[in-house]
């Protein structure tokens, strides 16, 4: 019995040692910033939720060069100015070597000031165009630029002989950026701008603006917003008999738009990345097999499926666990790792960055979407 006690005695303590020992030294802390509550919950819950799988993910295989992951995650709420304060936490006293996020436009451009004067890598998972444009040494972002979502409904419209648009965009930092690409890249695909208006992130009806829009010469209405405003102005379009085809952004590319819409959803189609249409996506894609992945590994921790927000926080993960395991994990280390990443197949899309190019993505990286008995299908 003695003996049989000192082999179990020895054997624990042989366990104890290799998993102390299965993770080198130190810990990698990687920051957060995610609209987890208030008006952009829909973007920043599935940041959150994804980027605390795939770090759980990571460590479970080992870490990254054998160190640890922990992610530290603060809720912004979507308020620009506690962005600000929480990216000052992350930096000053959780010694963060990167952070992904924040989830919005407006915060992002509110934190690049802090993240620039500090050095820090940040991944924003924000659309605006102006976030990595000019390039600013230490951003970058993952969510496809919104001049690229513009340029996939202009060229859709083409072909179908559509030119003359209708545009009606949020006065908030997506919309605002959104309306300059609309006008900007309109004459370059043909588009006459025949009904330039906005509306406000807190309005509950837009019927005034749809029905300046139904008497004009438009032969489609775009609309540039996230939830809830673009689902309002889906329900006040068809109960205005509204009969142009109705064009969302990728701001909404969501089940919480169609939830959100209801019937009004049925037929309106967006520029989205292809992890809502994974499924039927051809399988020589070089993305599938990452989206399929992380379809299957979200609906299994959280009973619903993974969607292309949530995506934008597996891109910014998984690129610094790229960087980190070509630069080591130093801010700089990343950031100059970060800026040579070729060809990095993830879920918004395939990446190229450079020192030119710290949005990384092509127009390739968004497919045209519609929807149909209230599920996303392939627009044709």
């Amino acid at each position: 019995m003695k003996f049989r006690f000192k082999t179990l005695a020895s054997a624990a303590a042989l366990l104890l040692a290799t998993v102390s020992t299965s993770f080198a030294a130190g810990t990698i802390k990687i920051g957060g910033l995610f609209a987890v509550t208030g008006p952009p919950a829909f973007l920043g819950e599935p940041e959150r939720n994804t980027a605390k799988m795939v770090v759980d993910n990571i460590n479970k295989a080992g870490g990254i060069k054998g160190q640890k992951v922990e992610l530290v995650v603060y809720d912004t709420a979507g308020d620009a100015t506690k962005a600000v304060q929480m990216a000052t936490k992350l930096i000053k006293d959780d010694k963060v070597v990167a952070i992904i996020g924040p989830s919005t436009t407006g915060e992002t451009m509110a934190v690049i000031p802090v993240v620039e004067k500090e050095k820090i890598p940040l991944i924003s998972c924000a659309a605006g165009s102006k976030i990595t444009d000019p390039v600013k040494p230490y951003v970058f972002k993952t969510a496809q630029n919104d001049s690229l979502a513009v340029t996939k409904i202009y060229e859709y419209l083409q072909q179908h002989k559509q030119n003359k648009v209708a545009i009606l965009t949020v006065s908030d930092g997506f919309g605002a950026s959104g309306r300059e690409q609309l006008k900007a890249l309109a004459g370059k695909h043909g588009m006459q701008i025949v009904v330039d208006d906005t509306y406000g992130p807190k309005d509950t009806d837009m019927t005034s603006q749809l029905t300046k829009i139904r008497g004009s010469q438009a032969q489609a209405l775009i609309v540039w917003g996230t939830n809830p405003g673009p689902a309002v102005i889906a329900k006040n379009a068809k109960q205005l008999g509204l009969k142009m085809p109705l064009f969302m952004s990728h701001g909404v590319s969501s089940k919480k738009f169609i939830s959100l819409a209801g019937d009004a959803a049925e037929g309106i189609k967006l520029p989205s990345g292809k992890v809502i249409v994974s499924d039927v996506l051809p399988k020589n894609d070089p993305q599938k097999s990452a989206l399929l992945t992380y379809v299957k590994d979200y609906q299994s921790h959280y009973k619903v499926e993974g969607d292309h927000f949530g995506g934008h926080a597996w891109d910014g993960v998984m690129l610094v666990k790229t960087a980190i395991e070509k630069g080591g994990a130093t801010p700089e280390g990343i950031r100059n790792a970060l800026e040579g990443i070729k060809d990095f197949h993830g879920i918004g899309g395939t990446f190229n960055f450079s020192a030119n190019d710290h949005a990384g993505l092509t127009k390739d990286a968004f497919i045209m979407v519609e929807i149909r008995n209230k599920d996303w299908v392939i627009a044709k």
